[in-house]
């Protein structure tokens, strides 16, 4: 595993400036499992309707859609289900790849400060493209907590509208003891810290208590002038205890899955490709014409 760590490191550290690459656009698909099997010899394909620079925003929807994968996604597996939904619905609808090797299968590994700039640059390239004054985002996992960082440190507040998160690791997490677990283990700080960290700088930046997070943090979950939703899910298995991914704030909206439909057992990963979750996104996007789901529709 060390040698797989260190050369995996070396791809990630050999990357200067993480991928904004994105291909033609791919097939929609019903889940997370087979859009990764897809994505496996497509790696940069784009969601579907997704990363079409000539779009201009409508009247009805006058600010495009931004969405951020979560750690090791990519923008397809992530959101080859969303992705046409929102387009059928009207948005301007932009999906990159960033944080990880330049075409690389595996996405949002890198630190997360660097991706966060990295990110901000790819609003701005939204923004002159479409005329567009603001973007709204939509990010899973620690596409829904990096923004944050994006809109407290990097300028972003002023160009985002909405900040949804689709278990969002906003406050970090524990994976269920596993992390205290390991670093309880002699030398468990030091493999956590370099092996892993190494290979995978976000990983560590989102343990629960880390120096990212407790700056993100302080002083507030929110920036004045950005509507926050949060959808969780009670089976979240990453993100735990699943509650740390919701935001305080009066702008701040919190939504958990079950309390639509209590069976639902959709679990971190599949979020994105949710049903109730795919309408509580498009919402908050649109207030205006929001609808309550249930376990059928």
């Amino acid at each position: 595993m060390t040698g797989l760590a260190l050369v995996t490191a070396s791809m990630i550290v050999t990357t200067s400036v993480a991928s904004a690459s994105e291909s033609a656009a791919g097939p929609a698909q019903p889940n997370i499992v087979s859009a990764a099997v897809y994505a496996l010899s497509h790696p940069t394909a784009s969601p579907p309707g997704a990363n079409d620079f000539s779009c201009k925003p409508t009247a009805a929807h006058p600010r495009p859609v931004v969405l951020s994968n979560g750690t090791g996604a990519n923008a397809y597996d992530d959101w080859a289900g969303l992705s046409g939904v929102l387009k059928r619905d009207g948005y301007c609808v932009f999906a990159p790849n960033l944080g990880g090797p330049e075409g690389g299968l595996f996405q949002a590994v890198g630190d997360i400060p660097t991706t966060a700039g990295q990110f901000g640059q790819y609003v701005d390239k939204v923004l002159a493209a479409t005329g567009a004054a603001k973007v709204d985002i939509v990010g899973h996992s620690q596409g829904g907590m990096l923004p944050r960082y994006y809109l407290k440190y990097l300028g972003g507040a002023s160009k985002v509208g909405t900040l949804v998160g689709l278990a969002p690791s906003n406050h970090g997490t524990n994976l269920d003891g596993l992390v205290d677990a390991v670093r309880s283990l002699p030398g468990g700080g030091d493999f956590a810290d370099g092996v892993i960290g190494a290979v995978c700088p976000a990983c560590v930046q989102q343990e629960v208590g880390s120096t990212l997070l407790a700056g993100l943090n302080d002083g507030g979950d929110t920036v004045p002038g950005v509507n926050y939703t949060v959808v969780a899910t009670r089976t979240d298995e990453v993100v735990t205890p699943y509650t740390s991914a919701y935001l305080s704030g009066p702008t701040v909206t919190n939504h958990r899955l079950q309390d639509y439909c209590m069976i639902d057992g959709t679990e971190h990963i599949n979020i994105t490709y949710d049903h109730i979750a795919i309408q509580l996104v498009r919402n908050a996007l649109d207030p205006a014409h929001a609808w309550t789901p249930n376990c059928l529709t």
